[in-house]
C-alpha cells in the first residue's frame, strides 16, 4: 500500500457508520491516518475494546432508527462543530435462502439497515454540509447491488437501492460543493461471513477473476481517495472493487 499523507485530510471530521469492526473499522483507521478526526457510529461500539483504535468520538447508534441518527448528528456537531465526510458503511447480510422462503421480518430488517439507514444518515447530515458548502458522502454498496446474487435477495435489493440513491442525491447536490459516490466491493472476509453458508462464500469467491477475497485495506484506500481532494469532479458514481468481476 502507498504511504498515508497525514495532512491530506487534516482537520476534517469523518463519520463512519458501523465503524467498530470489519470494513468500517478499516475505513476509520485509514481516514484517521490521513489526518481526519474520526467518529464512529455503531450499534455495538463495545467491539472497539478489542482493537487498538480510538476514534475521537464513539456513539452508540442504530442507523435504522431516525431518532437515534438525529441524536448522533447532534452529538457529533456539538462535540466537533462540523461533519465533512460521511461513510455509510453499516450493514447486515441477512439469511441466505431462496426468496420463496425468505422471512418477512428478515427482509424488513435488511432493508431498514442497509438502505433506509443510508437515507436517514445522509438526510440528517446534509443540512450541516449544505450550510458549509462542502461535504463528501461515500455509500458502501456491493457488487450484489449491480448483479444480484442468488440467496440474498434482500441484500441485493438494498444495495441496488443504495446505488440508485447515490445517483439521485448526487444530482440534487451538484454545484453545492458536496460530492456523493458509492463503492461496490465483492465479498470480503469479515464478521458477515458468520451469516453466510460455506456454499455461498465459495460461490462468491469463484466469481472473482483474480481468485481471491477483497482485502479491507484495499477498500479503505479507495474510500480515502474518494473522500480526498484528488477526487474533485466525480459524483454519482459507483467505484468497483471487484477483482475483475464487474462488467459495467
Amino acid at each position: 500500500m502507498t504511504p498515508s499523507h497525514p495532512t491530506r485530510l487534516a482537520g476534517q471530521v469523518a463519520v463512519i457508520t458501523g465503524g467498530a469492526r470489519g470494513i468500517g473499522l478499516g475505513i476509520a483507521q485509514k481516514l484517521a491516518a490521513e489526518g481526519c478526526q474520526t467518529v464512529v457510529w455503531d450499534q455495538h461500539p463495545q467491539a472497539l475494546q478489542d482493537t487498538d483504535f480510538s476514534p475521537v468520538l464513539t456513539l452508540q447508534t442504530d442507523v435504522s432508527n431516525r431518532a437515534s441518527v438525529q441524536a448522533a448528528v447532534a452529538a457529533t456537531a456539538e462535540a466537533l462543530g462540523r461533519i465533512d465526510i460521511l461513510v455509510n458503511n453499516a450493514g447486515i447480510n441477512g439469511p441466505v435462502m431462496p426468496v420463496w422462503e425468505y422471512p418477512d421480518e428478515a427482509w424488513s430488517k435488511v432493508l431498514a439497515v442497509d438502505l433506509t439507514g443510508v437515507f436517514y444518515c445522509s438526510s440528517a447530515v446534509l443540512p450541516h454540509m449544505r450550510e458549509r458548502g462542502y461535504g463528501r458522502i461515500i455509500n458502501v454498496a456491493s457488487i450484489a447491488g449491480k448483479e444480484g446474487m442468488p440467496g440474498i435477495s434482500a441484500y441485493s435489493a438494498a444495495k441496488a437501492g443504495v446505488i440508485g440513491f447515490t445517483k439521485s442525491i448526487a444530482r440534487e447536490l451538484s454545484g453545492s460543493g458536496i460530492l456523493v459516490n458509492a463503492i461496490a466491493p465483492v465479498i470480503t472476509e469479515t464478521d458477515l461471513f458468520k451469516e453466510m453458508t460455506a456454499e455461498h462464500i465459495a460461490s462468491s469467491k469463484s466469481r472473482i477473476p483474480m481468485g481471491r477475497f477483497l482485502l479491507i485495506p484495499e477498500i479503505a484506500a479507495m474510500v480515502a481517495f474518494i473522500a480526498g481532494p484528488d477526487c474533485s469532479f466525480t459524483t454519482g458514481f459507483t467505484f468497483d472493487l471487484s477483482g475483475g468481476r464487474a462488467t459495467y
